[in-house]
């Protein structure tokens, strides 16, 4: 009697899709050991022709109707938070923003101030009216603080030290800790 073809061919196919199998389950297995161990955004600093200089301006009339120019922070560290209320991201970081800037308002020597990323002010002003937020946030039509900063899309916090140069740019959520980290590496450098 005669084996059909497609019989013979049986254990060839099952072997096939076993190993398609195994090859597919150990790329995701390496996948996710990749992911599960590099740094989070939070920490993730990145690169801008602007670290070791002059950070660009930060001025406007703030949602609050205060006026605001961060140069007269000078003195004082200052975290420039790029954020929209659309931004998922941005309101995961929120309370860290919120811990950040209650430490420091206390010692004084730190200070945050946000500026709006292709949002409206009424829409920032329900998030913060929600949210709650001590520090100024600017609005920026036309997005010429974001374009001098070299921002892309939100969140991105620049860290500024007390002469105004550009110390940090992070990509991505902020942590508190992390930030009061970047404070203390700054300070050891004599920033």
């Amino acid at each position: 009697m005669t084996v059909p073809i497609d019989e013979r061919d049986r254990p060839t196919t099952r072997r096939t899709g076993l190993w398609v199998a195994i090859v597919i389950a150990t790329v995701m297995v390496v996948f996710v050991a990749v992911l599960a161990t590099r740094p989070s955004a939070a920490d993730r600093q990145a690169l801008s022709p602007l670290l070791g200089k002059p950070a660009p301006a930060v001025s406007g009339t703030a949602v609050d109707g205060t006026r605001v120019d961060a140069s007269a922070l000078r003195g004082k560290f200052v975290l420039v938070n790029f954020f929209a209320s659309w931004c998922a991201s941005c309101v995961q970081e929120h309370p860290e923003l919120v811990r950040f800037s209650q430490r420091h308002q206390v010692t004084g020597d730190a200070a945050v101030v946000s500026v709006i990323f292709s949002d409206d002010v009424a829409s920032v002003r329900r998030f913060v009216a929600d949210k709650g937020a001590t520090w100024p946030i600017i609005p920026d039509p036309g997005g010429h603080i974001a374009y001098d900063f070299g921002v892309r899309g939100p969140p991105e916090s620049f860290l500024i030290d007390r002469s105004g140069n550009v110390v940090s740019k992070i990509i991505g959520t902020v942590r508190a800790d992390s930030l009061d980290r970047l404070l203390s590496e700054a300070r050891a450098r004599g920033l």
